[in-house]
Formats: structure tokens, C-alpha cells, sequence
């Protein structure tokens, strides 16, 4: 019998997710019989009643499952979709792994069931503090001696242990199999540590998560591969749930997927799914591209040729690959492609933005309609290309631009003022952050705000408005009350630091308190009123935790009588989810803590294990204690996970893109103009960030196989020829390769694509 499911193969920008659009709404146009048997499955139930309706969809069974490789595209696809069919039909879209989370944490009563496992409803670890708690559970075994045959910090190699386990589960490979797999490749991979030590530590882990009710990515994928998606009640369960499944850009799934995929196809569903030969952009990340190819055995094939839009890759891309594998080839690259060289990276930078904004400001292209794409963003290049654009009045948009929470000047503020408030925090705070914090807090508000001091006057006023008025961009500075010098001082002259209660004195306690001026001498004193007035209630145990102290500080110093700009409301928003979640796995820890002692030897083995003291023992200054750990853990520059929702709602902005090759390549745009800085670096070829350790050890298809040199350079052969080819195929009109001869370091650029910047046709590198 032919499948009547279907396999999408094309290139970039070919027109894929239209396909699989279009194959969804001919599926809904069919026979009415045939309507009634895909959503309801009464099976030859034909009505001679010719009003009475194809089909019934009930909300609470979606019957159509929806995949994508990750949020943004999973957002776009559902938008098509539910344009395309009026939003008659429910949908249910989802990432491969936001579906397993769900249906882990709906079926959790029946893995308790299957595992024995404590009943608590589960909480997801955020990988901020899986690092966090992982680390100290594994403090005692990962000494000195371990981290000097591991040749990297105790960070680093945490963070290598756990993506080890994520990539198991990625691969369809349960725990208790690592070691194994590990035995053939680890030490050719740079790592000198036993397989079975690596393993050990990872079960640990792993049971002492499920013990307390604890899920990661990597044991929330085991559990639903290896125990629920296995399970026959849960599979009845699936197949009445739905009947058909739409996955975009297979290419970029974990190996898992599959397994859940082919279990639908095999208890009847339908299936449309797309697949990009050149696309593979999370491979290294857990994605199998090869390894979900085989799921088109199970379907009929059609190819996508012509690119919905035109692109440069159909006549460059290959013999650019060619050119730069075999340097014997001849290549002529037309005016199409140029080049942008100088001698520094710092004249680079200056140079590419001066021609970005020649262009803009002649008409001939507009801001969105460009690109900058690098192999890697260093912070210095973002922000002098931000700058020069911006005083240009040319926007920039830098994709997902990951720094750490504790670089927002906000962020730091507010963790100053709380260890300001809470006692036992005084090594946390200095001079210099209280200068800071008070030069954040004394912001200026709008009209009519009551931050102003009492005796504000209307000149004050009309003064607050003529300098919002000012603010034309969103990287203007407001205006404060506290400018650094006079916070300075201040600092300097009445910061009484002290380890359990560091202490800010009236303004009055400096001789020449008068040099303050009376606007700063007011804010001051406003904020010092507030400080104390909060520390007063946390004595009273008013304050129901720190959370609600941000909130407060928040509202009465950020957010009052004013809208901070996108940029900084999401910083606020990430600060407040990241410390709900953390003493969220606080309470539970606590909990389980104190089980353990009321039970006294009569617990599990696993409480045996050493636990983390400040996030799981009581004490007397626990919140403190916790606090501490959580203020620190932000200054060490972890990166928290994005705040929802990760973008403003309403239209893109009309600004230049800037973003790594990864960033660009996940987001699925397309633009007229790319600029490819860095040209001659040697990243091109190498996945970094985007790689995680020991990836390539968990592919289905040579798993546990030796990684060896040879394997290393193919693969980069490879994914240089994908980066090409999917990079080409999203530009139409012009690239300019941006090369300088030193690196940032001072080195000399010998990286893969010089021979593409000295083939094609040099701009003028001086812009007058």
C-alpha cells in the first residue's frame, strides 16, 4: 500500500515549509468520509445524513502534532499553519524536547509507577543550576588531582560531565551505557579520566535528581525514550491523542525523536516532514541528520529544486567548495561577491560599518535588507559596530545576544541593594558597587513621578521632561540624580563596610556634604529611607523572600512612572524568573532535607550521597546563606536561560542583523546584502560553541566509534561546505567578505575562505 505521509527534501529557502503547509491543508480538503477517518477514526462509519459533519475535534484532543527545531521556527510554522486553515483545526506545536518535558511531567504518575519513584510533582532544573548543584554533589570526587589530568577548571568539566549525559539521551542511550560507548573514544578526544569514573558520577547524578523530583534535558529525554515512550498503556495513549504529525527541518532533531516518530507513523498517523541535505545546524548540539534520514523509508520522496526566492548558491556554491578544497581549481567570482580587506580587525570594524552606512544613507539598500554574519561575535566587535550604526541613526538588531545577567548595570544594582538589606552579605559589597547602585537607583522618572524629592519644583519637571524628550534610541542613557562622581564620593565617605552589616550613613556625615548639591543629597536619602525601611521588615519577617524584594526595588526605583526599554525589561524579566526558579529548587531541597532527617536511617541509599549544604540544610541565616550563593552564582557570569517571551511582540525591527553563523543560519532569515566578517578566520570550519564534548561519539551511526584526525577534518570539509551552501542560498543580491590581516590577538588570519577574499573584486577600504 503506498505511505500516504510524505518526505520533503530541498535546500534552503526552496519552499519546504510551504510544502509541508500546503500537504497539511490537502489532507484537510479530502472526501468527507475520509475527513470523518482521519480525525475521529470511525473507520467505514459512512452517514446517509448529508448535513451531518466530516469530522469532530475536540480542544482537549489536538489530533495534529507539530514539530520544529527550535522556539522561533516553531512559532512561524504554527502562525502559517493556522492562517492557512482559518484556525479551524487545533494544532499542538512543539521542539522535539518542549514535547518530551510535557509528556514526562503529564505521564509522571506512571513513571512512579514504573521507576518506584517518591511521589512529588517534578521541577525542572534550568541549566544555571543544574551546573550549580551538580558541581557541589560532585565536589569531594572531582579533586585537584582530577582537574590536573582533565587539563580544564572545575566549571568547564562539570559542564562536559552533564552535556555527556545529554548527549546519551539525545542518542537513544540509556545511563547506565555511557560507560561503554565512552571506553572507545574519550581519551582520543583530550580527556584523561576513566570512562567508568565518568559514568559513576553521571548515575549519581542522575539518581539523586530522581530521587527529589529534579528533571534536566538530558534525564527528562532518558525517561521518556527509555521507560515511557516504550511503555504499551502509554502508547494506546498516544495513538488516540494524535493522528497525524508535522515535523519542519528534521535534519536539526536529536536521534530520540525518531523513535517517537516512527511510533506514530506505525500505529497509523500521517505524516509530513521536511529535510535539508545542507542543513544540519544543530549537529553537534544532539542532532542525527543521518540517523532521522532513514525515517524515509517509511514515506513517499519529493524534491524541491527552485528556491522560492533567488539566492547566489545555485552558481557559487559549489565551486566555492571546490575552489577552497582543491586550490588547483580555477574560480572567477563575479561582482557579486567582493571583498573588504585592511591590516587591523579594529580598521575592519570601522571600515565594514562605514560602508553599511554609505549604502543605507545613498538609498540603495534599506537596514533590514543587510546582514553581518561572523563565525564568532566577540563583545568588542558588537559593540563598535553598534556604536558607529548607531550614531548614524542605522539600528542594530544583534540575534540572541547571550551575555551574561550580570552585565546589565540594573542587575548589578539590584544584587547590591540585596545584600545590603540582608544580613551576613557584607563581603559581597564594595565601594565601588554601592557607587553603582547608587547612580542606577536615582534615575530620573517621567512627569508627575513620585520618585522625585519633595521639594522637586515645576522646573525640576519641566527639566525631567526636556531630557526624555531627548532620548531618540533605546541606547540613550537616562538621565540621574546620582551622577558617578558625586556617587562616589558619597561611597567613599559613607559606606561603613562591615561582614554581616554594611551600613550607608546619612549624607550629612560627610564634612562637605554640600558639594552633593541638593538633587543628589535628596535621591540619596530617598534611597538610603528605603534600604533601612526594608531591612526593618525583613527583621519582622514581613518580607516573604528576596523575590519580593526585587519586585519592590524594581517598581519603586526602575519601573516607576516609566517603560525602560526592551533591551533592559527583558534583563528584569530574566532576573526574576532565574531567582524564582532558584529558590524554587531551594524549597524543594529544603524539603527533602528535612524528610531525610525525620526518617533518620530508613531512608533511600541516595540519601547517602553528599548534598548541596547552602541549598538543601537549614540553618539559622538560610535565606541568607542561599542568597549568598545565588548572588554569586550570578557574578561568576553564568548565562541564565532567555526570558519568556524571547522577542517583542509585534513587527521585526527595521535594523541591520548581526549575528554568528550559527545565530543566523537557526533563525531561517534571508537577506539582499551579507557581510561575512572575519573572513579569514579559521572558525569558519570549526564548530565552537555550537560543538558540544564528545558529540560525535553519540551518533547512531558510528557510535562509540574512535573520533581520529582524519574524522576531524572531513567533518569540517563538510561543515564548511553546509555553512557555504546554506549561507548563499539566504542572500540574493550581494556578499562582501570582510577580511583583516591580524586577528584581535595579533595573528596572522589563515583561515579556510582567504583564498575566496584575494580571488574576488576589493571595495575601497578608505571611505571618505
Amino acid at each position: 500500500m503506498v505511505s500516504h505521509s510524505v518526505w520533503i527534501v530541498g535546500n534552503s529557502r526552496s519552499g519546504k515549509t510551504t510544502r509541508l503547509v500546503e500537504h497539511f491543508c490537502r489532507w484537510l480538503q479530502i472526501e468527507n468520509h475520509n475527513l470523518g477517518l482521519f480525525y475521529t477514526k470511525k473507520a467505514g462509519k459512512k452517514s446517509n445524513n448529508s448535513i451531518t459533519k466530516p469530522f469532530v475535534l475536540k480542544q482537549t484532543e489536538p489530533g495534529v502534532l507539530v514539530l520544529a527545531a527550535n522556539d522561533d521556527n516553531r512559532r512561524e510554522l504554527s502562525d502559517k499553519i493556522v492562517t492557512k486553515t482559518l484556525g479551524k483545526y487545533p494544532i499542538r506545536a512543539k521542539t522535539p524536547l518542549g514535547f518530551f518535558q510535557d509528556e514526562v511531567i503529564l505521564f509522571w504518575p506512571l513513571l512512579i509507577e514504573l521507576l518506584h519513584l517518591k511521589a512529588q510533582f517534578p521541577v525542572r532544573l534550568r541549566p544555571e543550576t543544574e551546573q550549580e548543584l551538580a558541581t557541589k554533589l560532585w565536589r569531594e570526587q572531582i579533586d585537584a588531582e582530577i582537574l590536573r589530568r582533565a587539563g580544564v577548571n572545575e566549571y568547564r568539566l562539570v559542564r562536559r560531565i552533564l552535556d555527556l549525559l545529554q548527549l546519551a539521551a539525545y542518542s537513544g542511550t540509556a545511563c547506565e551505557g555511557i560507560a561503554e560507548v565512552l571506553q572507545s573514544g574519550l581519551e582520543e578526544n583530550g580527556i584523561n579520566l576513566e570512562p567508568e569514573f565518568l559514568a559513576s558520577l553521571l548515575l549519581d547524578w542522575r539518581n539523586w535528581c530522581l530521587e527529589r523530583g529534579l528533571l534536566t534535558y538530558g534525564i527528562i529525554t532518558e525517561l521518556y525514550t527509555q521507560h515511557l515512550l516504550s511503555d504499551r498503556h502509554y502508547q494506546e495513549r498516544l495513538s488516540q491523542r494524535y493522528q497525524a504529525i508535522l515535523a519542519d527541518d528534521v535534519d536539526d532533531y536529536p536521534a530520540a525523536t525518531r523513535q517517537l516518530l516512527e511510533t506514530l507513523l506505525q500505529q497509523g498517523a500521517v505524516g509530513a516532514f521536511t529535510y535539508n541535505p545542507d542543513g544540519a545546524i544543530r549537529l553537534g548540539l544532539g542532532a542525527d541528520p543521518n540517523y532521522l534520514e532513514g525515517l524515509a523509508r517509511h514515506c513517499r520522496l519529493e524534491t524541491l529544486f527552485t528556491p522560492a526566492t533567488p539566492s547566489l548558491a545555485e552558481n557559487l556554491a559549489r565551486p566555492m567548495v571546490e575552489f577552497i578544497t582543491q586550490p588547483m581549481v580555477m574560480l572567477e567570482l563575479p561582482a557579486t561577491v567582493q571583498s573588504i580587506q585592511t591590516t587591523s580587525r579594529a580598521e575592519l570594524l570601522r571600515t565594514t560599518a562605514e560602508v553599511i552606512g554609505k549604502a543605507i544613507k545613498s538609498g540603495r539598500i534599506q537596514p533590514e535588507e543587510i546582514a553581518i554574519i561572523a563565525p564568532g561575535l566577540d563583545a568588542i566587535a558588537r559593540y563598535t559596530i553598534t556604536e558607529i550604526l548607531t550614531k548614524q541613526n542605522i539600528p542594530v538588531e544583534s540575534l540572541n545576544d547571550q551575555r551574561p545577567l550580570v552585565s546589565s548595570p540594573m542587575i548589578r544594582a539590584l544584587l547590591t541593594m540585596l545584600a545590603l538589606v540582608y544580613p551576613g552579605l557584607g563581603r559581597l559589597v564594595d565601594r565601588d558597587a554601592v557607587a553603582e547602585m547608587l547612580v542606577v537607583l536615582s534615575r530620573r522618572q517621567g512627569v508627575g513621578g513620585r520618585g522625585q524629592g519633595e521639594g522637586g519644583d515645576k522646573g525640576d519637571k519641566e527639566e525631567i521632561l526636556t531630557q526624555h524628550s531627548a532620548l531618540s534610541t533605546q541606547h540613550s542613557i537616562l538621565s540621574t540624580y546620582i551622577d558617578p562622581v558625586r556617587a562616589g564620593l558619597i561611597a567613599d565617605y559613607c559606606f561603613v563596610p562591615h561582614p554581616d552589616r554594611p551600613n550607608l550613613l546619612p549624607v550629612t556625615s560627610f564634612e562637605r556634604w554640600d558639594r552633593i548639591g541638593y538633587a543628589a543629597t535628596t535621591a540619596y536619602s530617598q534611597i538610603l529611607q528605603w534600604i533601612e525601611k526594608q531591612r526593618s521588615q525583613q527583621e519582622q519577617r514581613l518580607i516573604p523572600s528576596p523575590i519580593s524584594l526585587l519586585y519592590l526595588a524594581i517598581q519603586d526605583f526602575l519601573c516607576k512612572d516609566s517603560n525602560p526599554p526592551y533591551d533592559q525589561m527583558a534583563a528584569l524579566r530574566e532576573l526574576l524568573e532565574t531567582a524564582q526558579h532558584y529558590w524554587e529548587i531551594d524549597t524543594r531541597l529544603r524539603q527533602e532535607a528535612g524528610g531525610e532527617g525525620r526518617q533518620g536511617g530508613q531512608g533511600s541509599n541516595l540519601s547517602t550521597l553528599s548534598t548541596p549544604s547552602a541549598l538543601s540544610i537549614p540553618s539559622q541565616h538560610s535565606a541568607s546563606t542561599t542568597l549568598a550563593e545565588f548572588i554569586q552564582l550570578l557574578r561568576r557570569g553564568t548565562i541564565t536561560a532567555n526570558p519568556y517571551p524571547l522577542r517583542p511582540i509585534g513587527l521585526s525591527r527595521k535594523a541591520v542583523t548581526l549575528a554568528t553563523i550559527f545565530q543566523y543560519r537557526s533563525s531561517r532569515r534571508s537577506h539582499r546584502w551579507h557581510f561575512w566578517l572575519d573572513a579569514g578566520s579559521p572558525l569558519w570550519a570549526k564548530g565552537g560553541a555550537a560543538t558540544l564534548f564528545g558529540a560525535p561519539l553519540f551518533l547512531r551511526d558510528r557510535l562509540g566509534e574512535p573520533w581520529t584526525a582524519e574524522d576531524e577534518k572531513i567533518t569540517e570539509q563538510e561543515r564548511l561546505r553546509r555553512i557555504l551552501a546554506d549561507l548563499l542560498s539566504r542572500v540574493s543580491e550581494k556578499v562582501y567578505l570582510c577580511h583583516s590581516d591580524l586577528a584581535v590577538n595579533g595573528q596572522e588570519q589563515l583561515g579556510p575562505l582567504l583564498p575566496l577574499v584575494h580571488t574576488c573584486v576589493s571595495v575601497i577600504s578608505k571611505v571618505a
